[in-house]
């Protein structure tokens, strides 16, 4: 439960049809099974205490008598588990009989909460037996005690932040206004569904976006589970198709015909923070919910949730390329629009030979491609300086003729040395004004020549550089258009590795391969041997780290401690605890210092879902303080 996690189980008992002492035994198995594996909230099938499948038997009294008996004994041999548990029962009410879920925690049976929708079509009469479940909770008597009884019935935890769970069962989520629209408004940011949805071709495709989708509309976390082995099969077959889905991501699923117990790890902080940021998830007025108090012991969850090194990077080869093709797409159609507003005809780009100008040139020649310019009007510029190594000046060179555009090359080692001369700098004092006046002379350059070809300077900087300061203000920072502003330094590698993979030419290829292959370096100190000096991930610290913690920090809203754990989760065996420690305060500190350079951006492309444009996603103050997370990070 700490940092937000909590974990969630679909299980699925192998039943007998009608015979509830039995299924009550392989029901308590089951959520045996799913506590031992530290799940807190724990969902059975749709009527799985008796079977679904049951037809005219649940017109018999000794049946449902029956079955409330071993509900009893379930909540009774379950009450030392600290879990919240839903099975699915029928339950007569006022000479109606209701298909509802039975919420019940140490030993106590909190709720009934019954199905709203009952289907009569196709395969399913439910209607014979079932009435709809009546909205607004009455008192039941159950056992001795008054206990809520209605669908609209929300559990919340006391003792958790944010965890509200909700329930609906089975066609409750397929009619086009779910219980769960109500649930999640009235603040569940967890919904479990009570199923008996049996397996058709092609079905459980349809099931696992419908599931999916839910998820993501209500900024939620939805639990599934679904009948399977046991229930009758005289006309249809359930296969056991169990889902957990977290805001649009499925987190797992059960495999089909399995009888497979699934858990999943709930970020509920993460759900909060997302419903924070969205204005548009507007709560109702929820005077007609019942809201029951249940509590949860603060235990630590042992996490089985895989966070990836690379959030902004899928893993999948097929998805990594699609994600290549569109990024290129937005960066090139985002230029396309500045060039034909402008009017312009050319471009002015300085290249270095590294992945940032190089991605940048790629851009822009895909943008002359589209508005059937002449890539000659593309000035390639390389300034070598004091620490520019041949690979580098090299490269730089045979990437420009390998595009087709045009060279020029601008030494701007005198003009460094003169201006350095009149300032009172000392040549042999590599120092910030060394390497920055090298950067703002760059600069110089290209926005000059623009003004001589009336062309555009198009910007080669990255999000990642962006998020750690890592620019020369009004040096490499400024451009006309930064087509790389919303591309982080891990997405970089890989866009030009497509375009490698992609080009179709060899000569193009063999370049951009070594571009790859070349250290990041700003190359603003002297060479040691010909060698470059200066790599930045030295300096301010690996980009895997930073890229992960940008997304975590500033797209998942999670505090120092929880981006820490997860990222000596993530990176397990490829960087001790320490290491990660000592680059995520180097993060937080230049991230918070470095704000007055973000403030001032050029236009460029939000192309995912993190942006650090003071004109969109970002609005931060240049002058915040980062006292508050930097303390919490001592702490660790």
């Amino acid at each position: 439960m700490k940092h937000g996690f909590i974990k969630a189980a679909a299980v699925i008992p192998k039943i007998k049809v009608a015979d509830p002492e039995y299924n009550a035994g392989q029901i308590c198995k089951k959520i045996e099974e799913a506590y031992e594996k530290q799940a807190k909230i724990i969902v059975l099938p749709e009527l799985c205490l008796t079977g679904y499948t049951c037809e005219d038997l649940f017109l018999q009294e000794l049946l449902l008598e029956k079955a409330k008996e071993e509900l009893v004994k379930i909540a009774e041999r379950t009450k030392h588990m600290d879990a919240l548990i839903f099975v699915g029962i029928p339950i007569e009410r006022e000479k109606k009989l209701y298909n509802t879920a039975a919420a019940i925690k140490a030993g106590e049976i909190l709720a009934f909460i019954p199905k709203r929708f009952v289907p009569a079509y196709s395969e399913f009469y439910e209607t014979r037996h079932f009435t709809p479940g009546n909205e607004t909770a009455a008192e039941f008597s159950f056992g001795g005690k008054k206990i809520p009884f209605g669908t609209n019935v929300l559990l919340e935890c006391t003792t958790m932040k944010g965890l509200t769970v909700g329930c609906e069962i089975c066609e409750d989520l397929w009619v086009p206004n779910p219980p769960s629209t109500g649930h999640a408004m009235a603040g569940a940011s967890v919904i479990v569904n009570l199923s008996a949805s049996n397996g058709t071709v092609a079905k459980h495709t349809y099931r696992n976006g419908l599931v999916t989708s839910a998820s993501a509309r209500l900024i939620a976390a939805y639990v599934y589970a679904s009948a399977g082995e046991g229930e009758s099969t005289q006309d249809v077959v359930f296969d056991g198709h169990s889902l957990i889905a977290e805001n649009g991501t499925l987190l797992c699923e059960a495999k089909r015909f399995s009888g497979e117990t699934i858990c999943a790890d709930i970020d509920i902080h993460k759900l909060q923070m997302e419903r924070r940021r969205m204005n548009t998830f507007m709560p109702e007025d929820t005077h007609t919910y019942t809201r029951v108090p249940f509590t949860l012991k603060q235990e630590e969850t042992r996490l089985t949730r895989v966070f990836g090194m690379q959030p902004f990077v899928p893993s999948d080869k097929e998805a990594r390329e699609k994600r290549c093709e569109d990024i290129l797409s937005i960066q090139s159609y985002g230029l396309k629009k500045r060039y034909e507003h402008t009017g312009c005809s050319s471009a002015v780009i300085g290249i270095s030979g590294g992945l940032d100008s190089t991605l940048a040139l790629l851009v822009t020649v895909r943008t002359f491609d589209l508005l059937k310019l002449d890539r000659k009007n593309i000035l390639s510029v390389t300034m070598p300086c004091f620490g520019t190594t041949d690979r580098t000046y090299e490269n730089a060179c045979t990437l420009a003729r390998a595009l087709g555009t045009h060279l020029k090359e601008v030494n701007i080692k005198e003009a460094v040395t003169v201006h350095f001369q009149e300032i009172g700098q000392d040549l042999d004092n590599h120092d910030v004004t060394y390497e920055n006046g090298q950067a703002r002379e760059r600069t110089q350059v290209l926005m000059d020549i623009g003004n001589q070809t009336g062309g555009l300077v198009i910007g080669t900087g990255d999000m990642s550089e962006l998020a750690l300061g890592w620019a020369t203000y009004n040096g490499d920072h400024m451009s006309m258009y930064g087509v790389n502003a919303g591309v982080p330094k891990t997405l970089v590698r890989h866009l030009v590795q497509y375009c490698a993979d992609t080009c179709n030419d060899n000569a193009l290829k063999e370049v951009l391969l070594d571009v790859l292959d070349t250290p990041v370096s700003p190359e603003l100190l002297p060479p040691v041997d010909g060698v470059i000096a200066q790599k930045t991930e030295d300096i301010v610290g690996p980009y895997e780290l930073h890229d992960f913690f940008l997304y975590y920090m500033l797209r998942q809203g999670f505090e120092p401690s929880k981006v820490y754990r997860i990222a000596c989760t993530a990176f397990q065996g490829f960087y001790e605890e320490e290491v990660i420690l000592k680059w995520l305060k180097t993060f937080y500190r230049r991230f918070f210092s470095q704000q007055f350079k973000r403030s001032c951006l050029p236009d460029g492309p939000k192309v995912g879902s993190v942006s650090l444009s003071p004109r969109g996603d970002l609005r931060m103050p240049s002058d915040a303080s980062a006292a508050l997370w930097m303390r919490e990070l001592e702490h660790l």
